[in-house]
């Protein structure tokens, strides 16, 4: 059975850390966020990868090439976001038979996915504590689905759709749907017509993370460190102390001095210390340097990344090349106990944490002994002057 893959967005909620890099390959753990999708459609049983690329598909081309673990992998182009099911649309010439629609940018639980794929036509079904803020499904007594109502406002269910789909193969002509009120051919459009004229089952997910906004890449990031098994094919000098989880991967070196609470995992060319500290969910990526008396806590730092002395990082999100300046303090709690806040796409959102710390863009760089406030954003090439305090986006 195909899966096709959704990767075609362009992140805007996820800004600064899109500027460079879509969204699907944004990295969590080991790899991107779109390969852990497709790892599992491909554990599940797909027989062919279709991804559909659209900003920066060449990212995805890349990494992806031909083939995943012996699955053939094929291309469509969405060069306009006009809704899931446009995107499927573009896929449509790939398609003969069933086939399962994943999201790029989501996470779920592998199992299932595995289900998913082993069934007939169904969608992936979640029980959400706020309901109304997703597509609420109704099922009959039999535990097919019935009807799907987009953000009630009073549910009558706390199951929701989750994004993911098996459709029949006759589905692969019901993707031309009409644009909807806000303007995207939607795929519960499909769904409703699959709905019609098939028993669709709802496939519980225990687990399920829609990865749209920075937190929630931390957020994912927590969820797959979390399952890596520690092991040390790179450097380790002295007298450095690994515990838990921690994976060195071969070309990194971890000097002296250097304590690590895993999970974490510290990617090839990356160097740590001496003397550096770091804990909690936290990944140093490709070619980064974390120096002297650096402190990292439950942060992602994208590649060729430095953090070179006497700096405090934590809850944060570091993009490609980014420089903090010596003495560098990040701010990561609110001490009302509130939710710390972040501008996306000109508006104050709450991410649901209370200890949160900065995101930084491609190339941003800070002064020596610079401060900064929880939830700000430093866009990329932005940068801040020595001893400044920074309260406000820029």
């Amino acid at each position: 059975m195909q899966a096709v893959i959704l990767a075609a967005g362009e992140g805007t909620r996820m800004r600064p850390l899109t500027h460079s890099t879509p969204k699907p390959m944004l990295p969590v753990a080991d790899r991107p966020l779109v390969a852990h999708t497709a790892t599992d459609a491909v554990e599940a049983g797909a027989d062919e990868l279709v991804f559909v690329v659209g900003y920066e598909g060449e990212a995805v081309r890349e990494y992806f090439g031909e083939e995943l673990a012996g699955v053939p992998v094929s291309y469509a182009s969405q060069e306009e976001q006009l809704g899931t099911a446009h995107a499927v649309l573009q896929a449509r010439e790939h398609l003969d038979g069933e086939f399962v629609v994943l999201n790029g940018d989501d996470l779920y639980d592998r199992a299932a996915i595995a289900d998913l794929f082993e069934g007939g036509p169904g969608v992936a079904a979640y029980r959400a504590d706020e309901p109304s803020n997703y597509g609420v499904l109704t099922l009959d007594g039999t535990g097919n689905v019935v009807d799907i109502v987009e953000k009630p406002e009073h549910p009558d269910s706390d199951l929701v759709n989750a994004g993911a789909y098996h459709f029949p193969a006759e589905a692969r002509e019901w993707l031309d749907v009409p644009m909807s009120e806000r303007g995207e051919h939607e795929i519960t459009d499909v769904l409703a017509r699959v709905v019609d004229e098939h028993d669709v089952s709802a496939v519980e997910v225990s687990r399920w993370l829609g990865v749209g906004r920075p937190w929630e890449l931390l957020e994912a990031n927590e969820w797959k460190l979390s399952e890596l098994e520690g092991r040390i094919d790179g450097e380790v000098r002295g007298d450095a102390d690994l515990r838990g989880p921690v994976v060195v991967e071969e070309g990194a070196v971890v000097e002296p001095g250097v304590t690590v609470e895993g999970p974490a995992l510290i990617r090839s060319g990356a160097d740590v210390g001496p003397n550096a500290y770091i804990r909690g969910a936290t990944l140093v990526g490709e070619n980064c340097h974390v120096g002297h008396g650096v402190e990292l806590k439950n942060s992602v730092l994208m590649h060729d990344t430095n953090v070179p002395h006497l700096s405090y990082v934590g809850d944060s999100l570091l993009g490609p090349n980014v420089n903090l300046g010596a003495g560098t303090q990040v701010a990561n709690l609110r001490h009302d106990g509130e939710a710390v806040k972040q501008t996306v796409k000109g508006e104050r959102v709450s991410t649901g944490r209370r200890k949160y710390g900065v995101v930084a863009g491609d190339g941003a760089k800070t002064g020596i002994n610079s401060s900064l406030s929880p939830g700000l954003v430093l866009s990329a090439g932005a940068f801040t002057t020595p001893g400044e305090s920074v309260d406000r986006d820029r």
